[in-house]
């Protein structure tokens, strides 16, 4: 699996339509509050406050804000009559600067990988563990999910009602137990099984916990003794309406266990989808997956080009 669309067919079209819905809403809910900036309107100074106002509403982080104001302003001292399409297209080149290196390509080339999902809790991990398990089941692959949520009651429950309706694999935990031991025989059972890809949920931990990602540290070693040169993914999954405060909970993960990934989350549901640009302008992360919608098919691979020409896209998307 990767993260390209050289040939679409109609799954990678309907999953393209999901992804253009989602970030449409970033784009309507923060673009609107500036009257309608992408609408051919000339700048004027109110026009370019209303337009710093918007992007850091979206939580594009100072930098980018920066970068994208002063791109306006400088093209603005060379024509007077600079209009908001333009803008747009100014604040398009910026981007795909930032976000040049950031659609994450993956395919899986030394079975079993470990894919491990990380977050806080409600980030929708489980969900995330689920629906990337779907997915490549839905390519051939052979998928095993292991619930390392020991720490929250209903975790357990919940990924075992998504394998009852998939006819998810799964190697399931006690609550109260070490996560650790239950991501070694989660390992130890992918192995045994012959599976392509490991895919493990665990607990929620805020990232102000140290002794909570400690023990995050501890399943790492754990996965790495327990099969020395395998692939493993670490993957941060983050709640996309959490905005600015995403940034600070990837760089204490970062940290903690040297993150390889993201995975936004909620993006249908939010208006801050900018955040995904100040994790990867900061951490240089790839981001792999976003999700739209609650549909157990709603995880669309991140494209570059789908974002930025939702976000700034033609009149039609973003003035109706």
């Amino acid at each position: 699996m990767d993260g390209g669309h050289a040939t679409v067919g109609p799954v990678a079209f309907s999953l393209l339509k999901k992804f253009g819905r989602s970030v449409a809403h970033t784009a309507r809910a923060t673009f609107s509050r500036a009257g309608g900036l992408f609408c051919r309107h000339r700048l004027t100074l109110d026009r370019l406050e209303d337009l710093e106002a918007t992007l850091h509403a979206a939580d594009f982080g100072r930098e980018t804000v920066v970068q994208v104001l002063e791109a306006v302003q400088q093209a603005h001292r060379a024509d007077r009559q600079l209009h908001s399409q333009k803008i747009a297209e100014i604040a398009r080149r910026v981007l795909l600067k930032i976000l040049a290196n950031a659609e994450g390509s993956w395919k899986i080339e030394k079975p079993p990988e470990v894919v491990c999902l990380v977050g806080i809790n409600g980030a929708g991990k489980t969900t995330t563990a689920a629906k990337l398990a779907i997915r490549q089941l839905q390519q051939g692959k052979a998928v095993l999910l292991g619930s390392c949520d020991t720490f929250r009651a209903a975790a357990d429950e919940q990924i075992s009602r998504w394998g009852e309706r998939f006819h998810l694999d799964i190697i399931h935990s006690q609550r109260g137990g070490d996560a650790a031991a239950a991501a070694f025989d989660a390992l130890s059972a992918a192995v045994a099984r012959g599976k392509d890809l490991l895919i493990l949920d665990t607990a929620g931990r805020l990232h102000t916990k140290i002794n909570l990602l400690d023990e995050l540290k501890k399943l790492q070693r754990v996965l790495h003794g327990r099969m020395p040169g395998g692939n493993f993914h670490r993957w941060l999954v983050v709640d996309g309406s959490l905005g600015s405060n995403s940034l600070e909970q990837a760089k204490t993960f970062h940290e903690a266990i040297q993150l390889t990934g993201i995975v936004l989350t909620k993006l249908d549901g939010s208006s801050r989808g900018g955040a995904l640009v100040a994790i990867h302008r900061t951490l240089g992360l790839p981001i792999y997956f976003v999700g739209c919608g609650e549909g157990p098919d709603d995880l669309c691979p991140f494209s570059v080009k789908n974002y930025l020409d939702d976000l700034l896209g033609p009149e039609t998307d973003i003035c109706d």
